[in-house]
Parts: C-alpha cells; structure tokens; sequence
C-alpha cells in the first residue's frame, strides 16, 4: 500500500506538464490551499495505521517544496503498529538533488529513484522542455549514491533507481545508451510506456513504444532472462542481465519496463496518491479525488474521523 504527494514541477516533460498548459500563465493554487507539512504527518499517520509501509514524495518535482528535509524527518519518525521501519522513498527529476541528496539522507530518507529521459543533451533537454542540461541530473544521481541514498541493511546498493520514459519520436535511440551507462553500476533503469499523466497531451498512442519492444531491442546487445516480482503490486516486470552461463548476475544488476499502456496492472495495484492540496486519487489517470483537507480542517474532526473517511474510500 503506497501513498504518493504531489507538488510543482520546473521541468514543462510533454507526457506530464507540457508547456502549453503549465505556461506562466498557468493559475496554481494559493499557498494556503496545500497542505502543510503537519497536515501531510498527520494524514501519514493515519494512512500508517491502516496498514500503509510505504511513502513515496513525488511530483510535479518535490524537491522545489522550501526545506522538504523536514517533512521528512517527521515522516520518518513515524511509528508503525508492528514497530517495522517505513519505507519512505522520494522520485525527483534530479536537478537539485545534488544539492539537497545528504540532507534528505540525514532526514531519514531511504531511497531515491531519478527520471532520465536520455544521457545525450540535445534529446534530454527536448524532453525536459526547458533546456536543463543532462549533466547536472547526472551529477544528482551520483550524489544521491555517495550519501548512501539506497543502501539496504548490508550495505549494498538496492533502492537507487532511473526511470526513463520512451517516447517514439524523441528518445528511442537512448535505451541502449542508457542500459550501457548504469549496467554493472547498482542502479536500476526502468523503461516507461509513454502514457498521459496528467489528462493533458491526449493519450497519443503513435508515441507509444509497448515494453516488449524495448526488452526486444535490449535483448540484442545483452542476454536478459525474467526475474520474479520483488514485491507485491510491483508495477514493474524485473529482467537481470545473464552471465556467460545464462543465469542471473546480480554484479551486472537488472531493469524493469512499466506497461502502463499496453499492459495495464489495474488488478494488483496497491497505490494511493494525496495530492498536494489533500485530495485522495485512488488511480494514476484520475481526474477526480477524494477532498481530506476540508475534512482535516474541520475543528471538530478527530483522527478517527480521518481514519474512517480513509477506510470508506
């Protein structure tokens, strides 16, 4: 069970916030109508209390909300009902994460995944739409791997991850520039369908690239064999690069594609995203939620309330 936060984002990514409607003139929400980082702790600890082990800060871009480390050191000082550790988790686009990657460690962040549209410049800064060069996210995720963001408890380098979103027209040539970059490197690069996040580009399907295409062409420079789901509801299918004798190397490590289009994961979902102004999504293309904030804002309404109204959703 998952629950994701939403914020602003200063990329303008066609698939997610294109420029043509997130422009300057775009009409964002009042200050006072986003949830504080009080607000979001206590809706956490509610959602904690039904069973909820993982927290992932996204966007938009999180890490352009003012002195995020602190939501999430008191995130991190949630207590479960078990006594087991919250795996809280950030997705950022990487451009100030070299800035920010040892505080938010310190924090109590535990992992940290980067999208990376593609290591060549011109094509990235196509995709990012507002001309961020690829060496500064470069610079974030080896940040990010020297503050130790995504070790596990023996040391090794498991929870550190890039996504990249494959848009037909723009990047194709980049998957295999980008498997070559982080194979053997301990980071997991995960392919996405091209898909509409946001109900603005209008699901345009000739820019879809389906994941069995990408495996295809990753399977003509390196031999990949299937791996088991590493958790319940994973979105992602797992392939680990193959060794001279055809099994798994964990030193080579893995990808994962996300068939978000082609093959949708409706039936094992486990996620639920709180967006930044306390609406509850119950999918990733939904264009209504559910209103907390006014609820939690109620003078009258006791954790209980919340605990309830969660529990109806």
């Amino acid at each position: 069970r998952r629950v994701l936060f939403r914020s602003r984002c200063n990329f303008r990514c066609n698939y997610c916030m294109p420029k043509e409607v997130f422009n300057k003139d775009y009409a964002y929400l009042p200050h006072g109508d986003l949830l504080n980082f009080e607000e979001i702790t206590r809706l956490a600890k509610v959602f904690v209390a039904h069973g909820v082990r993982k927290i992932r800060l996204t966007g938009g871009e999180p890490l352009l909300r003012k002195n995020l480390e602190i939501l999430v050191d008191q995130l991190a000082n949630i207590q479960t009902p078990d006594g087991t550790p919250l795996d809280l988790t950030l997705t950022t686009n990487g451009s100030l994460l070299a800035r920010k990657a040892k505080t938010l460690k310190e924090a109590g962040l535990n992992r940290v995944t980067v999208s990376l549209d593609g290591l060549d410049d011109a094509v990235f800064r196509a995709m990012n739409d507002v001309d961020f060069p690829v060496a500064d996210v470069l610079d974030g995720i080896a940040a990010a791997k020297d503050a130790g963001l995504g070790l596990d408890a023996h040391g090794r380098l498991t929870g550190l991850k890039v996504n990249m979103v494959v848009k037909r027209s723009t990047n194709v040539d980049q998957i295999l520039p980008m498997a070559r970059h982080f194979r053997g490197s301990g980071i997991t690069l995960r392919f996405i369908e091209y898909m509409d996040v946001g109900a603005t580009n209008g699901w345009c399907m000739d820019e879809v690239v389906p994941s069995a295409e990408v495996i295809q062409q990753l399977q003509q420079a390196f031999p990949l064999i299937p791996l088991d789901p590493s958790t319940p509801g994973e979105t992602a299918q797992r392939w680990g690069y193959a060794n001279a004798m055809g099994g798994f190397d964990p030193v080579l490590g893995e990808v994962g594609v996300i068939s978000s289009v082609t093959q949708a994961f409706c039936r094992d979902c486990n996620r639920a995203r709180l967006s930044t102004e306390g609406k509850l999504y119950l999918c990733l293309f939904a264009t209504q939620g559910y209103d907390l904030r006014n609820l939690m804002r109620q003078a009258e309404t006791t954790d209980a309330d919340l605990a309830s109204a969660i529990g109806h959703i």
